[in-house]
């Protein structure tokens, strides 16, 4: 884990990191892929570097102006074996999973091959 400060907002930045959002139409989490915005967590571009983290945020700021999602920011993550980026904080992993009471229904269903990944990663 590496931490780097963003001199022109004083932002500390802990890498590796990945751009996580909510999509403005359904409110779903969405990661950045480098050229959209998609459901499945395993398809997010993580930082490993300051530059790539400054890059993160531009598409950030250019998603937030083009009205396509809300709420975009980095988040700080740890890779797994597999390559999956699990994001250190709770509230994070938590909206990676969704909600909890239909883990049948949804997105729980459609990326239930990520979810243990997310539960069970070791900080």
């Amino acid at each position: 884990m590496k931490l780097f400060t963003v001199s022109s907002t004083s932002a500390k930045i802990i890498l590796p990191a990945i751009l996580l959002a909510n999509d403005l139409l359904d409110g779903d989490v969405v990661f950045w892929t480098g050229a959209d915005w998609s459901h499945d967590p395993a398809k997010a571009i993580v930082a490993q570097q300051p530059e790539q983290a400054l890059a993160l945020q531009d598409a950030a700021s250019a998603a937030l102006g083009s009205n396509k999602v809300v709420d975009a920011y980095l988040v700080d993550v740890t890779v797994t074996s597999e390559g999956l980026p699990v994001p250190n904080h709770f509230r994070e992993r938590f909206k990676i999973r969704g909600p909890s009471n239909r883990p049948d229904l949804g997105k729980q269903a459609r990326y239930a091959h990520l979810a243990e990944s997310v539960r069970d990663v070791s900080l």
